[in-house]
């Protein structure tokens, strides 16, 4: 999917008016999964505002086995995405479908509707929460890297052989949202050059703690910043420093939070979380860089940090492409329920 750059004034206030409920995302270029002629949904009502499986439950009318079983399965979509996890939070409002005809989820296996784009160069996939990029040690296996192979394999895309697949970035296990990985040595020397050089464009949407205003930061990171932990330098940085810039724009204020779009002009490890956490406002659901807040930490399931935006230039046409991935239902869960009302 191609689409034209849009200027910083137009991208935020798209991201505030999807936000806010008000028009759409652009439409992913694989078409949504359909739904059989049994499928059946509802609204959220606000009394129902919370887990998934309770929500299911009430709306239904079956037992919390049933509920489970559904979702755990792949059978429930939340705002036309299936949710394999029965705690993940949903709002008020949301629509759920249930259709009982669907194809089973087997645990490990990626969804059709994450994979955003696919081509002879490039895949696109929306990474889901808890979810490793790569292994992280050697025991683990069940990866996002592992998952877009084994899709490969099951569509007939990789002609009988293993997969070939580049990996030239990841995002945290628990960061939601948007990754590319290369399928040739060209796309992979082409991406790898555009993210040495910082022209890769990424966009997060993040729920932070406090009330956060617009502004760019820029800190020189090392690995220990004092306290054992990796963050920026104080004074003059050391020699194996390494440059950060997170612009962050404030796009909604909450309860106790801010909603905020981070665009990272490098992409260091943490840096976002590093970035929000020392300047006070440590991202809701962090366990890491938050230890220093002094104010009350709000409840979350997870770290409220998705990869909303990703775009690049294609490797074999040099032209630029762009994706953008909602909010994912747990944290469009925890907005609404700190948006004010009334």
């Amino acid at each position: 999917m191609v689409t034209p750059r849009p200027t910083p004034r137009q991208a935020g206030a798209a991201t505030r008016r999807q936000a806010r409920g008000e028009g759409h995302w652009p439409a992913p270029a694989q078409a949504p999964r359909q739904a059989s002629p049994l499928a059946r949904g509802e609204s959220v009502p606000p009394a129902l505002a919370g887990s998934l499986d309770r929500a299911v439950r009430g709306i239904f009318g079956v037992s919390w086995g049933k509920a489970r079983t559904w979702i755990e399965s792949g059978k429930v979509s939340v705002a036309g995405a299936r949710v394999t996890e029965a705690t993940a939070r949903v709002a008020g409002g949301a629509v759920v479908v249930v259709d009982e005809r669907a194809a089973r989820l087997r645990r490990g296996e990626l969804d059709d509707a994450d994979v955003v784009h696919v081509d002879a160069q490039v895949v696109v996939v929306a990474k889901p929460a808890g979810l490793s990029t790569v292994p992280y040690d050697d025991p683990e296996e069940d990866t996002l890297e592992a998952r877009v192979r084994a899709w490969l394999e099951r569509r007939g895309r990789s002609r009988g052989v293993r997969p070939t697949l580049g990996v030239v970035h990841r995002i945290d296990k628990d960061t939601s949202g948007l990754v590319v990985f290369t399928r040739t040595w060209l796309a992979k020397q082409s991406l790898s050059g555009q993210f040495r050089q910082h022209t890769v464009h990424r966009r997060y949407l993040a729920i932070a703690h406090g009330d956060v205003r617009t502004r760019t930061i820029r800190t020189f990171l090392v690995e220990n910043r004092g306290d054992g932990l990796r963050g920026s330098a104080r004074g003059t940085p050391p020699a194996n420093a390494t440059e950060a810039i997170t612009h962050v724009e404030r796009l909604e204020g909450l309860a106790g939070a801010t909603l905020v779009g981070c665009r990272l002009e490098t992409g260091r490890t943490h840096q976002i979380r590093i970035h929000l956490g020392e300047s006070g406002s440590p991202i809701v659901g962090e366990k890491v860089y938050s230890r220093h807040f002094l104010g009350p930490l709000l409840e979350a399931p997870r770290l409220m940090l998705h990869a909303a935006e990703l775009g690049f230039l294609h490797p074999s046409t040099e032209t630029e492409v762009r994706w953008e991935r909602p909010l994912p239902a747990d944290m469009a869960a925890v907005l609404e329920r700190l948006r004010p009302h009334g």
